[in-house]
């Protein structure tokens, strides 16, 4: 039985996937109407990075990167799970029609309400 290595190099889908997700969590850090306590998630990641404290500290090769890598992708996808459906799926067209970055208009939403007094 002959062991096959595989790597993102001959799979050219997982890289576009992954450049992806990064040009949609970027637009949507951008975007006016998701929250800023949604917007802290990727900013927390990139602080671990830079951080002296690690789960596995960087002086042990390819370990203390990779461990880096690993928060950086689960809090890029957390971020972009937990955006408003309405932002995400504005951006993710606007990304495959090759749109350039514009925020949502006022008119995506409407609230539909009916005034009580008394």
């Amino acid at each position: 039985m002959a062991i096959r290595i595989s790597s993102w190099l001959t799979r050219p889908w997982s890289l576009r996937s992954l450049l992806l997700q990064g040009r949609l969590a970027f637009r949507l850090f951008r975007e006016p109407r998701v929250p800023m306590v949604m917007k802290a998630v990727p900013l927390l990641a990139l602080l671990y990075v830079v951080s002296p404290i690690d789960f596995v500290p960087d002086f042990i090769p390819g370990l203390g990167q990779l461990d880096d890598l690993g928060i950086v992708l689960a809090a890029l996808e957390l971020f972009v799970r937990l955006c408003p459906g309405g932002a995400h799926t504005f951006h993710r067209e606007a990304i495959t029609q090759r749109r350039r970055y514009s925020p949502m208009t006022p008119t995506d939403d409407v609230i539909d309400a009916e005034w009580r007094h008394g």
